[in-house]
């Protein structure tokens, strides 16, 4: 295994570029060593881009948008003043990745870049409506979250890219996001389902709301249908009911010893309509 420092993107796409075999970018590592550790992946190529300029810098611009380097760790992220005030849900579903230690260490891209479809981080990242920029041999583009992740363990990724910036979007007036998972265990086990909902306030109707599942399909889900039973009303109980009917239509789980598909499919709806009622409450004091 041929291990690279690379101090710019632009040196790390040339070595990826150019690599044979199985090429890994290492940011926290809480992934890739542990499958190399395990024997499930060992890289022909190992590039470690923690020593780039930027990748440990969060930054809040002026337009009220965020830009989050790709080795920020979620430890970082929870003690960021301000990040979390802007966007709690983002901020609690990456601090629920590992233990303690491994939050040191895990960040947003690995969670996206596994392409676990229990991944923490990646439902509320989808709800926030949050972007990456990408970087090849072709230059840059910017994609949606919900799309880079194409399968269990795959991304749409080229030979020679990465993801070299996390942008999450103004929060703007009278927003709230929020994240829920059900696991069997208290702490540091895998989400058998996930939820994140993000929604926007005028007065207490709601006019903008994005929805997110995890662990019930292949990748991440967002879920149009279910922000459009929430969009024009004031979360009352038939929207909640409409809320969780819509999830529950958009899940396409598995059986396994971990939860079945009777059951993934209504938790989906329950933690829909959990999250969606933790985002409102924020929302309506955000606008306060």
């Amino acid at each position: 295994m041929q291990y690279h420092t690379p101090t710019s993107f632009e040196d790390a796409i040339e070595i990826a570029a150019q690599a044979d075999g199985i090429t890994r970018f290492l940011a926290g590592g809480t992934d890739v060593l542990v499958q190399l550790r395990a024997d499930i992946v060992t890289p022909d190529t190992l590039i470690d881009i923690k020593g780039i300029s930027g990748t440990k810098t969060i930054t809040h611009n002026d337009d009220g948008s965020w830009r989050i380097g790709v080795a920020v760790s979620g430890a970082e992220m929870t003690e960021h003043p301000t990040l979390a005030r802007d966007w709690p849900g983002v901020v609690e579903a990456t601090d629920l990745i590992g233990s303690t230690q491994v939050q040191g260490r895990c960040t947003m891209v690995g969670n996206l870049c596994n392409g676990s479809p229990a991944a923490d981080a990646v439902p509320a990242m989808v709800a926030a409506g949050m972007t990456v920029t990408v970087s090849g041999p072709d230059g840059t583009r910017e994609l949606a979250v919900e799309d880079v992740p194409t399968g269990p363990g795959k991304t749409c990724l080229a030979k020679g890219e990465l993801i070299s910036a996390v942008n999450i979007p103004a929060r703007g007036a009278n927003g709230g996001d929020a994240y829920l998972r059900f696991i069997p265990r208290t702490e540091m086990d895998i989400a058998v389902v996930g939820a994140a909902v993000n929604l926007r306030l005028e007065g207490d109707t709601i006019t903008e709301a994005r929805v997110s599942l995890g662990a019930v399909a292949p990748t991440v889900l967002l879920v149009p249908q279910a922000a459009d039973a929430i969009i024009g009303t004031t979360l009352d109980d038939a929207a909640l009911t409409a809320l969780a009917q819509a999830a529950n239509a958009a899940c396409a789980p598995i059986d396994d010893k971990r939860g079945t598909i009777k059951f993934r499919t209504h938790v989906a709806g329950v933690l829909a309509q959990r999250a969606a009622r933790i985002a409102y409450e924020r929302a309506q004091k955000a606008g306060k």
